[in-house]
Protein backbone atom coordinates (compact mmCIF):
# COMPACT_ATOMS: atom_id res chain seq x y z
CA UNK A 1 0.00 0.00 0.00
CA UNK A 2 2.69 2.50 1.01
CA UNK A 3 4.77 1.51 -2.05
CA UNK A 4 1.83 2.33 -4.33
CA UNK A 5 1.31 5.73 -2.67
CA UNK A 6 5.05 6.33 -2.86
CA UNK A 7 5.21 5.84 -6.64
CA UNK A 8 1.98 7.76 -7.34
CA UNK A 9 2.95 10.70 -5.11
CA UNK A 10 6.41 10.90 -6.63
CA UNK A 11 4.96 10.71 -10.15
CA UNK A 12 2.31 13.41 -9.64
CA UNK A 13 4.57 15.79 -7.72
CA UNK A 14 7.31 15.43 -10.32
CA UNK A 15 4.85 15.93 -13.18
CA UNK A 16 3.63 19.24 -11.73
CA UNK A 17 7.18 20.57 -11.35
CA UNK A 18 8.26 19.30 -14.77
CA UNK A 19 5.33 20.95 -16.55
CA UNK A 20 6.46 24.25 -15.04
CA UNK A 21 10.10 23.59 -16.02
CA UNK A 22 9.01 22.67 -19.56
CA UNK A 23 7.21 26.01 -19.91
CA UNK A 24 10.41 27.92 -19.07
CA UNK A 25 12.63 25.78 -21.32
CA UNK A 26 10.26 26.22 -24.27
CA UNK A 27 10.26 29.99 -23.79
CA UNK A 28 14.07 30.05 -23.60
CA UNK A 29 14.43 27.85 -26.67
CA UNK A 30 12.01 29.80 -28.85
CA UNK A 31 13.35 33.21 -27.85
CA UNK A 32 17.08 32.56 -27.41
CA UNK A 33 17.85 29.41 -29.41
CA UNK A 34 17.58 25.69 -28.66
CA UNK A 35 21.32 25.00 -28.39
CA UNK A 36 21.77 27.36 -25.45
CA UNK A 37 18.57 26.15 -23.81
CA UNK A 38 19.54 22.49 -24.07
CA UNK A 39 22.97 23.34 -22.66
CA UNK A 40 21.24 24.97 -19.68
CA UNK A 41 19.02 21.90 -19.23
CA UNK A 42 22.05 19.60 -19.35
CA UNK A 43 23.96 21.72 -16.81
CA UNK A 44 20.96 21.81 -14.46
CA UNK A 45 20.52 18.03 -14.76
CA UNK A 46 24.19 17.51 -13.90
CA UNK A 47 23.91 19.82 -10.89
CA UNK A 48 20.81 17.95 -9.68
CA UNK A 49 22.61 14.61 -9.99
CA UNK A 50 25.40 15.98 -7.79
CA UNK A 51 22.86 17.14 -5.20
CA UNK A 52 21.14 13.74 -5.16
CA UNK A 53 24.43 11.81 -4.95
CA UNK A 54 25.63 14.06 -2.12
CA UNK A 55 22.43 14.02 -0.06
CA UNK A 56 21.27 10.45 -0.66
CA UNK A 57 23.90 8.64 1.46
CA UNK A 58 23.63 11.30 4.18
CA UNK A 59 19.89 10.68 4.55
CA UNK A 60 20.28 6.91 4.73
CA UNK A 61 22.77 7.31 7.60
CA UNK A 62 20.13 8.99 9.83
CA UNK A 63 18.21 6.64 12.18
CA UNK A 64 14.86 5.83 10.56
CA UNK A 65 12.73 7.11 13.48
CA UNK A 66 14.49 10.48 13.55
CA UNK A 67 14.40 10.64 9.75
CA UNK A 68 10.64 10.08 9.66
CA UNK A 69 10.01 12.81 12.23
CA UNK A 70 12.09 15.32 10.25
CA UNK A 71 10.81 14.24 6.84
CA UNK A 72 7.23 14.08 8.10
CA UNK A 73 7.45 17.65 9.34
CA UNK A 74 8.94 18.86 6.05
CA UNK A 75 6.29 17.03 4.03
CA UNK A 76 3.59 18.62 6.14
CA UNK A 77 5.01 22.06 5.33
CA UNK A 78 5.20 21.31 1.60
CA UNK A 79 1.91 19.45 1.47
CA UNK A 80 -0.12 22.04 3.31
CA UNK A 81 1.41 24.79 1.18
CA UNK A 82 0.34 22.98 -2.00
CA UNK A 83 -3.08 22.22 -0.51
CA UNK A 84 -3.58 25.85 0.51
CA UNK A 85 -2.96 27.05 -3.04
CA UNK A 86 -5.17 24.34 -4.54
CA UNK A 87 -8.01 25.12 -2.10
CA UNK A 88 -7.82 28.86 -2.79
CA UNK A 89 -7.80 28.27 -6.56
CA UNK A 90 -10.67 25.77 -6.38
CA UNK A 91 -12.76 28.19 -4.34
CA UNK A 92 -12.06 31.17 -6.63
CA UNK A 93 -10.05 33.11 -4.02
CA UNK A 94 -6.91 32.75 -6.15
CA UNK A 95 -6.52 32.74 -9.93
CA UNK A 96 -5.92 29.36 -11.57
CA UNK A 97 -2.37 28.58 -12.65
CA UNK A 98 -2.22 29.47 -16.35
CA UNK A 99 0.76 27.83 -18.07
CA UNK A 100 -0.04 29.58 -21.35
CA UNK A 101 0.07 33.02 -19.70
CA UNK A 102 3.27 32.10 -17.87
CA UNK A 103 4.78 30.94 -21.17
CA UNK A 104 3.95 34.25 -22.87
CA UNK A 105 5.47 36.21 -19.99
CA UNK A 106 8.64 34.11 -19.96
CA UNK A 107 8.89 34.45 -23.75
CA UNK A 108 8.60 38.25 -23.56
CA UNK A 109 11.22 38.39 -20.78
CA UNK A 110 13.59 36.19 -22.78
CA UNK A 111 13.21 38.30 -25.91
CA UNK A 112 13.84 41.45 -23.88
CA UNK A 113 17.22 40.12 -22.65
CA UNK A 114 19.16 41.69 -25.51
CA UNK A 115 20.39 40.42 -28.87
CA UNK A 116 20.81 36.68 -29.30
CA UNK A 117 24.46 35.60 -29.60
CA UNK A 118 25.30 34.74 -33.20
CA UNK A 119 27.92 32.16 -32.21
CA UNK A 120 28.66 30.15 -29.08
CA UNK A 121 26.35 29.97 -26.08
CA UNK A 122 23.67 32.58 -25.57
CA UNK A 123 24.03 33.08 -21.82
CA UNK A 124 20.61 34.62 -21.33
CA UNK A 125 18.95 31.52 -22.81
CA UNK A 126 21.33 29.21 -20.94
CA UNK A 127 20.64 30.90 -17.60
CA UNK A 128 16.87 30.95 -18.09
CA UNK A 129 16.73 27.23 -18.94
CA UNK A 130 19.20 26.31 -16.17
CA UNK A 131 17.28 28.25 -13.54
CA UNK A 132 13.92 26.78 -14.55
CA UNK A 133 15.10 23.18 -14.57
CA UNK A 134 17.29 23.44 -11.47
CA UNK A 135 14.75 25.22 -9.25
CA UNK A 136 11.85 22.94 -10.21
CA UNK A 137 14.16 19.91 -10.18
CA UNK A 138 15.26 20.61 -6.62
CA UNK A 139 11.69 20.05 -5.42
CA UNK A 140 11.55 16.80 -7.36
CA UNK A 141 14.89 15.71 -5.86
CA UNK A 142 13.65 16.60 -2.37
CA UNK A 143 10.48 14.54 -2.82
CA UNK A 144 12.36 11.55 -4.26
CA UNK A 145 15.03 11.56 -1.54
CA UNK A 146 12.69 12.11 1.40
CA UNK A 147 10.01 9.70 0.22
CA UNK A 148 12.53 7.06 -0.77
CA UNK A 149 14.66 7.35 2.38
CA UNK A 150 11.67 7.18 4.70
CA UNK A 151 10.36 4.06 2.97
CA UNK A 152 13.80 2.58 2.40
CA UNK A 153 13.35 2.63 -1.37
CA UNK A 154 14.83 5.61 -3.21
CA UNK A 155 14.76 3.66 -6.53
CA UNK A 156 10.98 3.22 -6.21
CA UNK A 157 10.44 6.94 -5.67
CA UNK A 158 12.87 7.70 -8.49
CA UNK A 159 10.88 5.41 -10.79
CA UNK A 160 7.80 7.59 -10.32
CA UNK A 161 9.82 10.74 -11.05
CA UNK A 162 11.44 9.21 -14.14
CA UNK A 163 8.02 8.15 -15.42
CA UNK A 164 6.79 11.74 -15.08
CA UNK A 165 9.91 13.06 -16.81
CA UNK A 166 9.49 10.71 -19.79
CA UNK A 167 5.81 11.56 -20.26
CA UNK A 168 6.09 15.35 -19.79
CA UNK A 169 9.25 15.65 -21.90
CA UNK A 170 7.83 13.39 -24.60
CA UNK A 171 4.60 15.35 -24.88
CA UNK A 172 6.51 18.64 -24.75
CA UNK A 173 8.82 17.62 -27.60
CA UNK A 174 5.84 16.39 -29.64
CA UNK A 175 3.67 19.50 -29.31
CA UNK A 176 6.41 22.11 -28.64
CA UNK A 177 4.12 24.26 -26.55
CA UNK A 178 3.15 24.60 -22.88
CA UNK A 179 0.93 21.87 -21.49
CA UNK A 180 -1.79 24.39 -20.64
CA UNK A 181 -4.54 21.75 -20.71
CA UNK A 182 -2.98 19.69 -17.94
CA UNK A 183 -5.30 19.93 -14.87
CA UNK A 184 -2.50 21.47 -12.84
CA UNK A 185 -4.65 22.52 -9.90
CA UNK A 186 -6.24 19.08 -9.63
CA UNK A 187 -2.79 17.50 -9.65
CA UNK A 188 -1.57 19.97 -7.04
CA UNK A 189 -4.63 19.17 -4.91
CA UNK A 190 -3.86 15.44 -5.17
CA UNK A 191 -0.15 15.88 -4.47
CA UNK A 192 -0.80 18.22 -1.55
CA UNK A 193 -3.21 15.69 -0.05
CA UNK A 194 -0.69 12.87 -0.43
CA UNK A 195 2.24 14.87 0.94
CA UNK A 196 0.16 15.93 3.93
CA UNK A 197 -0.97 12.34 4.47
CA UNK A 198 2.59 11.02 4.43
CA UNK A 199 3.68 13.91 6.65
CA UNK A 200 1.10 13.04 9.30
CA UNK A 201 1.79 9.31 9.04
CA UNK A 202 5.59 9.43 9.15
CA UNK A 203 6.01 12.18 11.74
CA UNK A 204 3.65 10.38 14.14
CA UNK A 205 5.26 7.00 13.41
CA UNK A 206 8.72 8.45 13.98
CA UNK A 207 7.53 9.82 17.33
CA UNK A 208 6.47 6.32 18.40
CA UNK A 209 2.82 6.16 17.35
CA UNK A 210 1.61 2.73 16.22
CA UNK A 211 -1.06 3.23 13.55
CA UNK A 212 -4.03 0.81 13.58
CA UNK A 213 -3.80 -1.37 10.48
CA UNK A 214 -0.22 -0.21 9.82
CA UNK A 215 0.02 1.09 6.22
CA UNK A 216 -3.76 0.82 5.76
CA UNK A 217 -4.03 3.85 8.07
CA UNK A 218 -2.75 5.91 5.10
CA UNK A 219 -6.15 5.48 3.41
CA UNK A 220 -8.01 6.80 6.45
CA UNK A 221 -5.65 9.76 6.82
CA UNK A 222 -5.90 10.56 3.10
CA UNK A 223 -9.71 10.41 3.25
CA UNK A 224 -9.70 12.80 6.24
CA UNK A 225 -7.33 15.24 4.50
CA UNK A 226 -9.38 15.24 1.27
CA UNK A 227 -12.71 15.60 3.11
CA UNK A 228 -11.37 18.49 5.19
CA UNK A 229 -9.99 20.22 2.07
CA UNK A 230 -13.24 19.81 0.13
CA UNK A 231 -15.15 21.20 3.12
CA UNK A 232 -12.85 24.24 3.16
CA UNK A 233 -13.42 24.80 -0.57
CA UNK A 234 -17.18 24.69 -0.01
CA UNK A 235 -16.98 27.09 2.95
CA UNK A 236 -14.91 29.59 0.95
CA UNK A 237 -17.27 29.39 -2.02
CA UNK A 238 -20.30 30.05 0.22
CA UNK A 239 -18.53 33.11 1.61
CA UNK A 240 -18.22 34.77 -1.80
CA UNK A 241 -21.86 35.89 -2.20
CA UNK A 242 -21.73 37.50 1.25
CA UNK A 243 -18.53 39.38 0.42
CA UNK A 244 -19.82 40.46 -3.00
CA UNK A 245 -23.09 41.65 -1.49
CA UNK A 246 -21.22 43.69 1.12
CA UNK A 247 -19.07 45.30 -1.57
CA UNK A 248 -22.16 46.09 -3.65
CA UNK A 249 -23.94 47.67 -0.66
CA UNK A 250 -20.88 49.79 0.14
CA UNK A 251 -20.78 50.98 -3.46
CA UNK A 252 -24.47 51.84 -3.41
CA UNK A 253 -24.10 53.88 -0.23
CA UNK A 254 -21.30 55.97 -1.71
Amino acid sequence: MSAFFLVVSSFLASAVEMVEALTIVLAAGLARGWRSSFAGVAAAAAALVIVVVALGPALTAIPISALRVVVGGLLLVFGMQWLRKAILRSSGDKALHDEDAIFRRELEDARASGAVAATGIDWAGFTLAFKGVFVEGLEVAFIVLTFGSSQGSIPLAAAGAVGALVIVAGVGVAVRKPLDRVPENTMKFAVGSMLTTFGIFWSAEGAGVSWPGSDLALLAILAFVIASSVALVGALRRRHPVVEAAVADAGAET
